[in-house]
């Protein structure tokens, strides 16, 4: 299934029904990329939840019926990377209407990092349209991948980013 914008939202309507005080969401991955209108859809959501509010998203989401896979990491954790601190100051609000939901997609830069950490096979399309969008740089790449401990001096992360600059 494919998801846009509106399912998206339709999705957090659902879920913002259920919970029962507000909660930050800060979308990553395709899902962050859909929001800020960097490609149309995403075939799944992916959320890091501040530790606080992740018990919250997690209740919620088990009286809905998503018929996707969502996946949600207790930050600052996007799959295997752990973000530094300043991740959630530097993502952008989105205004949803959504009562308990504050909704965030991670910065575009955010973005690319963990993409390239992980690196499937969709990533590499993801990555390549974010950096032309926003943008970003090898030398911005490079900066904030110094920021995040598990990157710095990952071989596999510096391999990967290889590919994309050789």
């Amino acid at each position: 299934m494919s998801l846009d914008n509106t399912k998206l939202l339709d999705f957090l309507g659902e879920i913002d029904k259920e919970l029962n005080r507000k909660i930050v969401l800060v979308a990553v991955g395709g899902t962050a990329m859909t929001l800020l209108k960097t490609k149309p859809s995403t075939i799944d959501v992916d959320f890091t939840i501040p530790v606080k509010y992740y018990a919250d998203f997690q209740a919620a989401l088990q009286n809905v019926q998503a018929g996707f896979q969502v996946d949600a990491y207790q930050a600052p954790m996007v799959f295997t990377t752990s973000l530094p601190e300043d991740y959630l100051k530097r993502s952008k609000p989105f205004n949803t209407g959504l009562k308990r939901i504050e909704l965030r997609a991670l910065h575009p830069l955010d973005i690319v990092v963990t993409k390239i950490a992980r690196l499937d096979g969709r990533d590499k399309q993801d990555i390549v349209s974010c950096m032309k969008r926003f943008k970003i740089t090898r030398r911005q790449i490079l900066k904030r991948a110094k920021e995040i401990k598990s990157l710095a001096d990952d071989q596999d992360f510096q391999d990967n980013l290889g590919g994309f600059f050789s």
